[in-house]
């Protein structure tokens, strides 16, 4: 079986703001089609309160799975529900699939951010008003940067950057 590599994709702000009262900081249509292209296909991790904000519905064409300290949290059918990023992790490495996702929020990433081998980040060139934030990401170094793009007045740009050593 081959080992999978564990991922992490974001949009952050310059203050690697991520979110402010359970929303993104803005919308941005590009990214989320860019995530979706992404992700698709994979299965994904998220917080409770991500799925929530979700409007409780599973991501369509992916395996969603869900964390969360709630031992009486209750998902829908067919979203495997984890205590912890350990548990969720050896569930998801035994798919067979060939990435796996940490989707949010701010307390997965913090936890995950150890396990991962590569991020996707959209990066946007503005500071908003947050209550959450991406961790600190010095030992990934950038791989891939696409051009600079604008979505009303926004600017931001997509990279994916991989851990020191990785070879993805």
């Amino acid at each position: 079986m081959n080992i999978p590599t564990i991922s992490i994709i974001a949009a952050i702000a310059k203050d690697r703001g991520i979110g402010y009262k359970n929303k993104l900081l803005v919308h941005l249509p590009d990214d989320l089609k860019h995530f979706k292209a992404i992700t698709s296909g994979h299965i994904v991790i998220m917080g409770q309160t991500t799925f929530e904000s979700l409007g409780s519905k599973p991501l369509p064409k992916r395996i969603n799975v869900i964390l969360s300290l709630d031992k009486n949290f209750v998902a829908p059918v067919d979203c495997p529900v984890f205590h912890s990023i350990e548990e969720a992790l050896n569930w998801s490495k035994k798919s067979g699939d060939s990435e796996i996702f940490f989707i949010g929020g701010a307390s997965i990433y913090r936890q995950a951010i150890k396990y991962a081998d590569k991020l996707y980040l959209t990066m946007i060139d503005a500071v908003y008003p947050a209550d959450t934030f991406f961790p600190e990401y010095g030992e990934f170094n950038q791989v891939l940067k696409e051009e600079k793009q604008e979505y009303n007045g926004i600017r931001f740009k997509f990279v994916e950057l991989v851990k020191d050593g990785d070879k993805n």
